[in-house]
C-alpha cells in the first residue's frame, strides 16, 4: 500500500511576546480569495444561494453543542450553541487506514462557500485520502451564541466570547469530537487563509497534540512590532505600483498633497465630490484618501490574470492626457478600476456578517496567546503610495484570559 508521508506543510512558529503603545493606522481586511471580497460586502445572498449546493451527496451538515465560554468557570461559562460544521467524506481512506483529516478553519464569514471556494484542499484531498472537515467561525453563519445575531452582538457581556482565543478551543473541541468519532489515529493538518490562517498557526502552537501540521495561506503572522517593518506591507503595494510604471507610481505619490490642497479650498470638497464622481458628497477628504488607498492594495493584493489591475490602473493613469492635471490622471485609475459603474466612490455597502463582525474582530483577533496590535504603525512621509495623511488612533491593547 503506498504510503503518504505527512511531512508537507508542518510550520514551526514561534511566539513573540509583544506590547505597543503607538499609534496605529489601519492594514485592510481583505480575503484570500478576491471574489470572494466583494461577495462578502455586497451580496448578502450569495452564500445563501449555495446553500442547496453544499448539501449533497459529497458535503454533509453536521452540527456541534460547543461550550460559550472554555477558560472561566462562571454560571454562564458553561452555557452552549450549535456550531456548524461540514465535512467530506468523498476521498476519505477510512480509519483503518489512518487517513489525514483536512480541517479548514473558518474566519470571517460563513462557511457555506468554503467547499466550492477552497479547491486546494480538495484537489490534493484524492492524493492522501484526506476527509475533509469545514468549521464556521463563532458568531458567523449558524454559530451564533445566544440565540441570534442581535442578542450575541448585542453588548459587551455577550460579544466578549467573540474572539481568537475562544474560536480555535472550538476547532480543538470539533476536531476532537471528529477524532474519537471516526478514527483517533488519523492524523490532523489545519488550513486557513489570511485571518484564518493565523488562526491555523496559533491552533499549532496551542493545540499541538491535536494537530501535526498547519497550511497559513496569506497569513500575516510576523507582523507584528520589532519583526516586520512597520509599513511592510505598504512597502509591497507601492513596489508593485513602481514596477509596473514609474510615472504611475510618482502621479500617484502627487496626488496626496493635490487632494489635500484642493480639499482646503473654499467648496473644495464639492470639487472633488465633482471630479472623482462620487455616489454621495464627501464629507471630508480622508473619505476620497481611504477609498483610494483600497483600491491600490485591493489591486496589489489580487494582482492576477487576465486583468492584472494594478498594471489597468497604471496604464489608465499613464494613458490620460499630459494635459490633464494630476486628479483627472488619478480618476483615469479608479475608472478603469471601478468599470461602467455610474458612481465611482464611497458607492453604498450592505451590512453583511463579516463586515459587521469584523469591525469587532479587528480590535482583539490577535489577543489570544500575547499582547500583541496586528497593525501598522502610521507611517512618515516616506516614499510609500500610501497617503501620510491618514491616521486612526490608538486601539487599546486586549489580553484573553487563558
Amino acid at each position: 500500500m503506498e504510503e503518504h508521508t505527512l511531512i508537507f506543510f508542518i510550520i514551526i512558529i514561534s511566539t513573540y511576546l509583544i506590547t505597543s503603545t503607538h499609534q496605529l493606522r489601519v492594514i485592510p481586511r481583505l480575503s484570500p480569495i478576491a471574489e470572494w471580497e466583494t461577495l462578502l460586502y455586497n451580496n448578502n445572498n450569495y452564500f445563501a444561494s449555495l446553500s442547496s449546493a453544499i448539501d449533497d451527496d459529497d458535503v454533509k451538515t453536521f452540527y456541534y453543542k460547543q461550550t460559550l465560554d472554555h477558560f472561566n468557570y462562571r454560571t454562564e461559562s458553561y452555557e452552549t450553541f450549535e456550531q456548524r460544521y461540514l465535512m467530506n467524506f468523498k476521498y476519505w481512506g477510512g480509519a483503518n487506514s489512518n487517513a489525514p483529516i483536512f480541517a479548514y478553519l473558518g474566519a470571517e464569514a460563513p462557511i457555506d462557500g468554503s467547499p466550492q471556494g477552497l479547491g486546494f484542499i480538495t484537489d490534493i484531498a484524492a492524493s492522501f485520502n484526506a476527509l475533509l472537515v469545514y468549521i464556521e467561525h463563532r458568531y458567523y453563519g449558524k454559530s451564533v451564541p445566544f440565540g441570534s445575531r442581535e442578542e450575541a452582538l448585542k453588548n459587551a457581556s455577550s460579544i466578549g466570547y467573540f474572539n481568537s482565543a475562544q474560536a480555535i478551543a472550538d476547532y480543538a473541541e470539533i476536531i476532537m469530537h471528529i477524532k474519537n468519532t471516526y478514527s483517533q489515529k488519523s492524523p490532523v493538518i489545519v488550513f486557513g487563509g489570511s485571518y484564518g490562517g493565523m488562526l491555523a498557526s496559533w491552533f499549532r502552537l496551542k493545540y499541538p497534540h491535536v494537530a501535526i501540521g498547519a497550511l497559513a495561506s496569506s497569513a500575516p503572522i510576523l507582523y507584528f512590532d520589532d519583526i516586520t517593518p512597520h509599513d511592510g506591507y505598504y512597502s509591497v503595494v507601492s513596489r508593485d505600483f513602481r514596477e509596473a510604471s514609474e510615472t504611475c507610481y510618482e502621479t500617484i505619490l502627487k496626488s496626496w498633497s493635490q487632494i489635500e490642497r484642493v480639499a482646503s479650498q473654499p467648496d473644495g470638497l464639492s470639487i472633488l465630490s465633482h471630479k472623482f464622481n462620487t455616489c454621495y458628497p464627501l464629507n471630508k477628504s480622508s473619505d476620497l484618501v481611504s477609498y483610494l488607498e483600497s483600491m491600490y492594495t485591493s489591486a496589489a493584493q489580487y494582482n492576477h490574470p487576465p486583468t492584472y489591475p494594478v498594471t489597468m490602473i497604471c496604464n489608465a493613469i499613464d494613458g490620460a492626457s499630459s494635459e490633464n492635471d494630476t486628479l483627472n490622471k488619478i480618476y483615469a485609475g479608479v475608472v478603469a478600476f471601478r468599470g461602467n459603474s455610474t458612481c465611482k466612490v464611497n458607492a453604498p455597502q450592505n451590512v453583511t456578517e463579516t463586515s459587521q463582525g469584523w469591525r469587532w474582530q479587528e480590535m482583539i483577533q490577535c489577543s489570544h496567546l500575547i499582547h500583541i496590535v496586528l497593525r501598522a504603525l502610521p507611517m512618515a512621509a516616506s516614499n510609500n503610495l500610501v497617503s501620510p495623511l491618514a491616521r486612526i488612533g490608538s486601539l487599546p491593547i486586549m489580553e484573553a484570559k487563558i
